[in-house]
């Protein structure tokens, strides 16, 4: 049975600071009293554009990455090894660690997940003005059951959310719903009120046997 919490979150909660390559903002961090500048954090989702022509990557050693871009195409180079061509709203995973170098400039979404300790999906969502989707039905649906957190983030146009409950959200460019809890049998009906563009973010905790067996 579905047992969750719900928060939506406006675009002027996320947290925008200056980088040596444009602009990032990062949307969620975990816990909240963590600290990305120490590496002091489970998971961290964030965006950021790329202003350079040619850049490089943080290094995040003990990390996982999942990259893809909201605006542009992007070109990745992981320890000096082949190019590859990340076209829009294309979800590429890799290791925090390697050195890596890219050539665009972008708006890029980042979901960061510490190895051992958390694993991680992204997955992009499309719908047509009019369309309606339903969890159970509808392959495309990627929240997953299970406890974890979940976020649905609506990039571009205007969608409608209803629960089990009956419980209605609406979320316009920059606006996300955080679930945390319980998805298992929850039952979602999404209505695209205008084309849309979003991502579905799914995070979950290892358990110490899942850790044991390789996660």
């Amino acid at each position: 049975m579905a047992d969750y919490q719900i928060r939506k979150i406006e675009e002027s909660e996320y947290h925008t600071s200056a980088w040596s390559g444009g602009m990032t903002t990062e949307l969620f961090l975990s816990p909240q009293e963590g600290s990305y500048a120490k590496r002091n954090f489970l998971w961290r989702l964030s965006s950021a554009t790329v202003d350079l022509l040619e850049s490089t990557f943080t290094d995040l050693p003990g990390y996982e990455r999942i990259i893809m871009t909201l605006e542009g195409e992007l070109d990745l180079c992981h320890n000096g090894g082949e190019w590859l061509h990340l076209k829009e709203f294309m979800p590429h995973r890799f290791d925090g660690g390697d050195l890596t170098v890219s050539r665009g400039r972008v708006t890029d979404f980042n979901l960061m997940l510490k190895k051992g300790c958390c694993k991680g999906d992204m997955v992009p969502l499309f719908m047509k003005s009019g369309e309606r989707m339903e969890t159970g039905k509808d392959a495309c649906f990627k929240l997953q059951d299970g406890w974890g957190e979940q976020i649905l983030y609506c990039h571009k146009g205007q969608l409608t959310v209803r629960t089990e409950t009956g419980e209605t959200f609406e979320l316009k460019d920059g606006q996300a719903l955080c679930v945390s809890g319980d998805f298992t049998g929850a039952k979602w009906v999404f209505q695209a009120e205008s084309s849309v563009k979003a991502v579905f973010v799914s995070v979950k905790q290892i358990t110490t046997k899942e850790s044991e067996q390789g996660g």
